[in-house]
């Protein structure tokens, strides 16, 4: 699992409360070591539209429909009736653009190199930027009906239920509600804003001259991202070195660039919070959710007072790899080696085998999903990396692609993906299409929690030490990149936020030292961080999508909680869990997390997990012993 393609989100230009963002697509892993196989797509879009003809008569009709809204303009308060009128046409049709999405983007990721696909990926984002803009009117008119009208409204027509939620967070928000027009205008920044975003991305991906090294083996190997993530963990040591040395030296020529194009970003964010009447941009990251500040800070503050066992699994990997010494070119390799390959129909058996603490109707469920044809599972030529769920085509079902190899990375990332798909599912059948989307806060909970459970049952049905030792090892590496290098990376923003919003000067030297100095506190005296490979933060593309990668930490957090309560316990802490799932977005996901026990705004969560570390480094100890 790497930290580059976890999980990213996409948001179309929205000001009103019901106007449509892009869902969620998320990102577990990149296929290190898969080689591209199969000659085309797996997945069976035509259960979307039949051909792309019939896409694009869907995406004209969409769009001449979209000025209509105006009509619904000034009316919102007149009664219940035309308040419920002006709500539905609106869902219905954030509900026909996500479909319209759901088709062009799975299409354009089946190859990237058909221009055709990703013109219609950019009509379908445009189609959003336009339902955005066209409904910008709506929370500052639902602000000036009010909240007892609202009321009054709601207790009147049994069919406005399904929108209370939407309708009482948009009451919520009115302190950081702008007028009609200043909602269109800021509906409007959206692509310009992101701009910071593609110009890191065309010189990550396009313009910078990427390296070609020659390994020990004679191979060479050209050290762009792919390349960079495919090699860091060779086996001989001099060859993890050059890789580091060759990367981390090119992108620190670009400092400069990437600095100030980062600087911009952060410019965007501090003018988008006060545009809000936000105090500052991590108030108004958070403020969507309703998720208080205390989670992201007591996040920060107990992963580093968990420092010290992190700290152990870096001495523990020293000893391990029999090194003299431990530098930062050595935190990828594994700490053993295990032969075993998984194909695709393993991957099922033991998916569905592992996630049996979770009761018949997920196994059921589970077991019929993944008979069908919802994902493109291996890696090919011009096809998109990593992995995702796209839950867009709500009428339909979730699709997944994925390009799996066939080693303990593809099953994990398998059984994570399906874990996304589950909660998609069960969200869909528990609640109306207005209520179903859930956010990030618990939806790497659904696909964490996953992992876990395949991890317990392979250690549990481990025939060796060797192999027990390999499955503990990946927990351990887990824990390492989701908690504490996600929180690390949480930190950095944070810092560069705040100094910014002091007016610091804002360059690529500084954020690069700001980068040295978590690298060297979470990796601990013993570890050597080379200066140079502090130009890593530059190749964190989360960074973009601000105040974001925390929700990695807190995610593995509730999911350690949630799986060793199912493991140790029974059917209620199972059904607590699900119930998080069903509920889909139909609360704030803080909420939600407390009725099912857990408070993520206690040390409690990351305690555990921490707790969870030193166990496991025991485990592996006493069976090195």
């Amino acid at each position: 699992m790497t930290d580059l393609n976890r999980r990213e989100a996409i948001a179309a230009a929205s000001g009103a409360t019901f106007a449509a963002t892009l869902p969620s697509l998320a990102f577990a892993a990149d296929a290190a070591g898969a080689k591209p196989t199969g000659t085309g797509a797996q997945w069976d879009l035509t259960e979307i539209y039949p051909s792309d003809a019939a896409w694009e008569a869907a995406r004209k009709a969409a769009l001449a429909a979209v000025p209509g809204f105006d009509k619904y303009k000034g009316k919102l308060g007149e009664s219940a009736a035309s308040l419920k009128a002006a709500l539905q046409a609106i869902s219905d049709m954030n509900r026909t653009v996500m479909r319209i999405y759901a088709y062009a983007s799975l299409k354009a990721d089946e190859d990237q190199r058909v221009a055709a696909n990703q013109e219609r990926q950019g009509q379908a984002v445009d189609l959003f930027t336009r339902l955005g803009e066209a409904t910008a009117w709506m929370s500052p008119e639902i602000l000036t009906v009010g909240k007892d009208k609202i009321e009054t409204f709601l207790a009147a027509d049994p069919g406005l239920a399904k929108f209370r939620f939407g309708l009482m967070d948009t009451l919520r928000r009115a302190p950081n509600t702008l007028s009609a027009e200043g909602e269109a205008v800021l509906a409007g920044t959206t692509a310009p804003l992101d701009a910071f975003s593609e110009i890191s991305g065309q010189l990550t991906n396009v313009d910078i001259p990427w390296p070609t090294i020659t390994l020990s083996t004679g191979k060479s190997v050209r050290l762009d991202n792919q390349g960079y993530a495919l090699n860091r963990d060779a086996p001989n040591r001099a060859d993890r070195k050059a890789v580091f040395d060759a990367t981390w030296k090119t992108y620190g020529q670009y400092k400069g660039s990437f600095g100030s194009n980062y600087a911009g970003h952060l410019k965007g964010d501090m003018f988008s919070a006060r545009a809000r009447k936000h105090k500052s941009a991590l108030e108004a990251a958070l403020a969507g959710n309703n998720v208080p500040e205390t989670v992201y800070r007591t996040l920060v503050k107990e992963a580093n007072a968990g420092l010290p066992q992190l700290h152990r699994y870096f001495e523990l990997r020293r000893k391990m790899l029999k090194l003299p010494d431990m530098h930062y070119y050595d935190i990828y390799p594994p700490l053993v080696q295990l032969g075993r390959k998984f194909t695709l129909a393993d991957m099922r058996t033991l998916t569905l085998e592992a996630v049996a603490p979770l009761g018949k109707d997920y196994v059921r469920t589970l077991s019929d999903a993944t008979a069908k044809k919802w994902m493109d599972p291996f890696p090919r030529t011009g096809k998109r990396g990593g992995a995702y769920m796209n839950p867009a085509a709500y009428d339909v079902h979730p699709y997944l692609l994925l390009n799996l190899g066939e080693d303990y990375d593809g099953l994990s990332t398998y059984a994570h993906e399906w874990g996304h798909a589950m909660h998609t599912l069960l969200a869909q059948v528990n609640q109306p299409f207005e209520t179903s989307d859930y956010p990030i806060f618990t939806a790497e909970i659904a696909s964490t929690i996953n992992e876990q459970l395949l991890c317990a049952y392979m250690v549990g049905r481990a025939k060796t030490n060797q192999e027990k030792i390999f499955y503990l090892g990946q927990q351990l590496e887990n824990l390492r990149g989701t908690f504490f290098r996600q929180t690390m990376f949480a930190e950095f923003e944070l810092t560069a936020h705040d100094q910014a919003e002091a007016g610091e000067g804002l360059s690529g030297d500084r954020f690069t030292a700001i980068y040295l100095d978590l690298l060297k506190r979470y990796h601990g005296p013993k570890v050597e961080i080379d200066p140079v490979y502090a130009a890593e933060w530059s190749y964190i593309p989360h960074f973009f999508n601000s105040f974001y990668v925390y929700q990695y930490a807190t995610c593995i957090s509730a999911a350690t909680w949630f799986a060793q309560g199912i493991l140790a316990g029974g059917p209620k802490e199972r059904d607590n869990y699900l119930a998080v799932l069903k509920a889909g977005g139909s609360d704030y996901p803080v909420d939600l997390l407390k009725r099912a026990g857990l408070d993520m705004t206690s040390p409690d969560p990351y305690r555990a997990i921490v707790t969870l570390m030193g166990k496991t480094i025991d485990e592996i100890e006493a069976l090195l012993a």
